[in-house]
């Protein structure tokens, strides 16, 4: 049967107990029977001593405030968590009552004196943090768990990626924004930069060795397509000798390009390129057409298709990669782990360095996030019940505070027999 309440009422399960907790529970089950033991004890004596003079009459005086001292610090032990007794005395059940001050004094707290810059930089100084990580990394059974879990978490993130998400992505959000945003200049500015340090001579070489290969490899083609090409009514002989000629000259010619750095066809194409590039950025002409062939491209549903197959295949590669205990990747993981653990051990400056770096984002974090965190406490401390916290906090300390009432049970003895002495020498 359902029953159905006040929606407005909260209900809150009772919290479960650990094993510590209950240990807890026991120690302070039986500090508690000790102190109460102590001031029966003190009680039975005062009555059986009642009346009694002489060295009794002592006793009687030291279990009479050993009960008073007793009493009172077993008031205001239990006037921390409840009322005693039951009785709503004032200014008793003070952690119930003022459990949300409780709550903001310790967001305060620490706030001030822990959630603060100082502190936590000179906390990671002293911890040394990049050799304690790299002292635990260079262990192999916890470098293979560090890979083991990201190779995992990688996984599992590539395999939640939806191939409708990605096309969606790739359509209705990258395609129109490359169609819209003018790339020319960009284009144009990077071509620049790649002509001004010479980067692009490295793909020429390629290019140029891969050219001279296969020329070298495929005489018979080039004197094919002269074949094809030359009029009907040349003798067969002359258009062998002119394709043969044709690869000669078009080999050699490459091989010059190869071996100097300077030569005119080089510098051609340098020049192309710079003049390329400053048109991308000033010429409008160019830019437009620039601009139409990239529209034009990126119309092409080949091109988002194949974008998206691109990804699809990667996605699958590093899956599989990743899920091979034995395969190169995770091979090739394991090793800079521990080659980066190694160094953090052994490169001081290294070291120095990222521990910098972890401070200045422990400081930042603390600066302008600490309060944040530090609300943490009180909202949880406010979402509690009252009697649960003080429950909770009397679990954890109360087993300490029954000791208050030990000594006040001793010490209120000893201070009555000091009492009862000085009224009896006097």
């Amino acid at each position: 049967m359902t029953t159905h309440g006040d929606p407005t009422t909260s209900f809150k399960a009772p919290v479960a107990m650990s094993a510590n907790d209950e240990a807890r529970r026991r120690g302070l089950r039986q500090m508690r029977t000790l102190a109460s033991s102590l001031l029966v004890i003190a009680a039975v004596v005062f009555f059986l001593t009642q009346g009694e003079t002489g060295f009794l009459g002592y006793v009687n005086a030291g279990a009479e405030a050993s009960m008073v001292g007793a009493i009172a610090d077993w008031f205001a032990v239990t006037a921390l968590f409840r009322h005693p007794l039951g009785l709503p005395i004032p200014h008793t059940a003070l952690i119930p009552n003022r459990k949300q001050a409780l709550g903001e004094s310790l967001q305060e707290f620490v706030a001030d004196n822990f959630l603060n810059e100082d502190v936590v930089r000179d906390r990671i100084r002293t911890a040394h943090v990049s050799r304690t990580v790299g002292e635990w990394l260079v262990d192999e059974r916890h470098s293979e768990r560090v890979v083991r879990e990201g190779a995992r978490i990688v996984t599992d993130g590539l395999a939640h990626i939806k191939q409708s998400d990605v096309s969606t992505v790739i359509q209705d959000a990258i395609m129109p924004r490359l169609a819209a945003e003018p790339l020319s200049p960009v284009v144009g500015q990077l071509l620049a930069e790649i002509v001004e340090d010479n980067t692009h001579h490295a793909l020429v070489d390629l290019a140029l060795d891969e050219l001279h290969r296969w020329l070298e490899h495929n005489e018979s083609a080039i004197s094919a397509l002269v074949g094809e090409r030359a009029p009907w009514w040349t003798p067969n002989w002359l258009d062998e000798r002119m394709g043969s000629r044709l690869h000669q000259e078009a080999l050699a010619w490459v091989q010059d390009i190869r071996k100097q750095p300077d030569h005119h066809a080089r510098q051609a194409l340098d020049t192309l390129l710079r003049q390329l590039a400053q048109d991308l950025q000033h010429d409008s002409s160019t830019m437009e057409r620039f601009e139409r062939l990239k529209v034009r491209v990126l119309e092409q549903p080949q091109l988002a298709m194949t974008s998206i197959a691109l990804w699809d295949s990667l996605r699958k590669a590093l899956i599989a990669a990743l899920q091979d205990e034995q395969g190169h990747l995770r091979k090739r993981a394991l090793d800079e782990v521990r080659s980066f653990a190694q160094r953090l051990i052994d490169d001081e400056v290294l070291a120095e360095r990222i521990d910098a770096l972890v401070s200045d984002i422990a400081a930042y974090v603390v600066n302008n996030y600490g309060r944040e965190l530090a609300t943490i406490i009180s909202e949880t401390v406010n979402r509690w019940d009252g009697k649960e916290t003080a429950e909770r906090i009397e679990l954890h300390v109360g087993r300490d505070l029954q000791f208050i009432r030990i000594n006040g049970t001793v010490v209120g003895g000893l201070a009555g027999i000091v009492i009862h002495a000085f009224a009896t020498l006097t």
